[in-house]
């Protein structure tokens, strides 16, 4: 059986080839939250979970709860 992603895979995946800085400043989020973020060592609010799901044009159930 397949390993489920964790919420940093994710994010890792959806950001590519763009640079951590920039990510967290469209976010508008500092750039540690945005790297604990993706080491899954702190959830963003659902307040960033929304920012982040607009930004990548995807649903937050999507990134954060499947």
């Amino acid at each position: 059986m397949k390993k489920a992603k964790t919420i940093g895979e994710k994010l890792i995946e959806l950001r590519g080839a763009k640079g951590k800085k920039e990510v967290s400043d469209a976010l508008g989020v500092s750039f540690s939250s945005y790297v604990k973020y993706e080491r899954d060592e702190r959830n963003p609010s659902d307040t960033v979970k929304v920012r982040i799901a607009k930004y990548y044009g995807k649903s937050v159930e999507s990134i954060f709860f499947t």
